[in-house]
């Protein structure tokens, strides 16, 4: 019945942008892999990447010299790297970070079909390459997920207990909180972050609009009461869902946010009690961390295998509640400053499905 849910999230969910906004070149005189219409830049590289599920997908990685932490960037619903291009460059400068970008499977030029499944494999992809291409370690690693993208990455984050941080951009709750509000969480619902973020240990920055018309922000504000370890949010007055990365607090309060736990010692916001087992410090000054559920944690990065598809379908109202369209579709379409500016990486719009 997994393959029931991927399917149902697949059709509703997922809009990657038709025609790509770029090629993929192979350049004459090095071999190197490049973003075309871009031209080369010594601090980028392409990368094509298998996935656990048989897919095969693009990565950029943009070096920073004075970098000490890796943004991995996992974006939103209608855009790809080619769109995501300068963005990344803009980010890398401006935070001191190394960035790895990717496009989920069936984006861009990614080969596949999008999931739900495919982009947790996706993101795996992307993770095994920071490790054995650049010996990335987890100290190292901020994850950055923005609307669609905060799946993927509350998926990693769940399961490395180590991480250094993770930035969570426009967040849903799960894809089916998007839409209605449901007090629990249904078998073939997509992206159940709420249920996930209580396992993250690490430091969590939220930023969203208060304006936005796509995911509420009451979804960034509850998965916020749920971190275990608060760092101040940013609740943009005014802002939507594509158009946060115009204001200049956003790019202050994310730089004051990498800044803060870079300064942290590796490991140094762990601490171990001499009768119990070891638990991360939390920045929020104002109330202790939230206890973990009950639940039993989710198994470490080594044991990651496919989601079992042994569920049942329970009845056939389930069925058609999941075929309801997930996708706000009409709302992500207002006109946000210049119309070309739409295309830019800053204006990453996640549609998560319309009827």
């Amino acid at each position: 019945m997994g393959g029931v849910t991927s399917s149902v999230a697949a059709k509703f969910a997922f809009f990657p942008p038709s025609p790509p906004s770029y090629k993929v070149v192979t350049e004459e005189v090095t071999g190197l892999l490049l973003l075309a219409p871009y031209s080369h830049r010594e601090n980028v590289e392409i990368h094509k990447l298998q996935t656990r599920r048989g897919t095969e997908i693009m990565a950029m990685y943009v070096r920073h010299p004075m970098a000490t932490s890796t943004l991995l960037y996992s974006h939103g619903n209608a855009t790809d790297l080619g769109q995501m291009y300068e963005l990344f460059i803009e980010l890398s400068i401006h935070l001191k970070v190394n960035l790895m970008g990717y496009d989920y499977s069936g984006y861009g030029q990614s080969t596949g079909k999008p999931s739900e499944h495919n982009t947790y494999a996706d993101i795996e992809a992307v993770y095994k390459c920071l490790e054995e291409t650049y010996g990335s370690k987890q100290e190292d690693v901020i994850l950055y997920g923005q609307s669609v993208g905060s799946g993927p990455t509350l998926h990693v984050a769940s399961r490395l207990p180590l991480l250094r941080a993770v930035v969570l951009h426009s967040p849903i709750l799960s894809g089916l909180r998007v839409m209605y509000s449901v007090k629990k969480t249904y078998w073939f619902d997509i992206y159940k972050n709420i249920d996930k973020i209580p396992y993250v240990d690490c430091p969590v920055l939220i930023i969203h609009g208060t304006s936005d018309e796509v995911v509420d922000c009451c979804h960034g504000k509850q998965l916020w009461e749920l971190c275990k370890d608060k760092y101040e949010p940013l609740w943009v007055e005014g802002g939507n869902h594509c158009d946060l990365e115009q204001y200049p607090e956003y790019m202050r309060h994310l730089k004051k946010f990498i800044t803060t736990v870079e300064r942290l010692p590796c490991r140094s916001g762990v601490v171990r009690d001499d009768d119990g087992p070891t638990r991360r410090k939390s920045l929020d000054r104002r109330e202790k961390p939230r206890q973990s559920t009950e639940r039993k944690p989710l198994p470490p990065m080594s044991q990651w295998k496919k989601s079992s598809s042994s569920s049942k379908l329970r009845n056939h109202h389930h069925l058609d509640r999941s075929r309801r369209s997930l996708d706000c579709h009409d709302k992500t379409r207002k006109s946000i400053g210049h119309s070309n500016q739409l295309e830019r990486g800053r204006k990453s719009v996640d549609r998560v499905g319309s009827e």
